[in-house]
């Protein structure tokens, strides 16, 4: 099966940008090419790009889904190095909501001070004014 980028770009939810991109930096192999210079791809593209996609969209970094992508390719390995690199994902993760729940909690302190008046008065300008 031999898909054109327009369609591996549809089958992924990928911009075709993004596929050049990924084949530029190495994520993506140099794809096949028809006599008229078009990319075609096979399955294995398919499955690499869904993988990077998802590893994407769970919000691991292009290198970190380099790192993904090496250790699956050697399929007889321990997965230690793989349960790592998550587990180290999710404490950034963790770190990132302990940092966004502080600052909604001091948004919503902030946001108390509004006395619905004029501009002038506005509780909410105050706060954020330097002092």
């Amino acid at each position: 099966m031999a898909l054109k980028i327009g369609d591996l770009a549809n089958a992924t939810g990928t911009k075709v940008q993004t596929i050049r991109y990924y084949e530029e930096i190495g994520l993506l192999p140099p794809p096949a090419r028809t006599e008229g210079n078009f990319r075609t791809y096979d399955k294995g593209t398919l499955r690499r790009l869904s993988f990077i996609r998802r590893s994407r969209g769970l919000g691991f970094s292009l290198d970190r889904v380099r790192e993904l992508l090496g250790l699956a390719d050697h399929r007889d390995w321990s997965c230690t190095a793989v349960e790592t690199i998550a587990r180290e994902h999710r404490k950034a993760i963790e770190r990132k909501i302990a940092d966004l729940s502080a600052l909604d909690h001091e948004l919503a302190q902030i946001i108390e001070k509004c006395g619905h008046g004029t501009v002038a008065e506005c509780g909410i300008l105050e706060a954020l004014s330097p002092s």
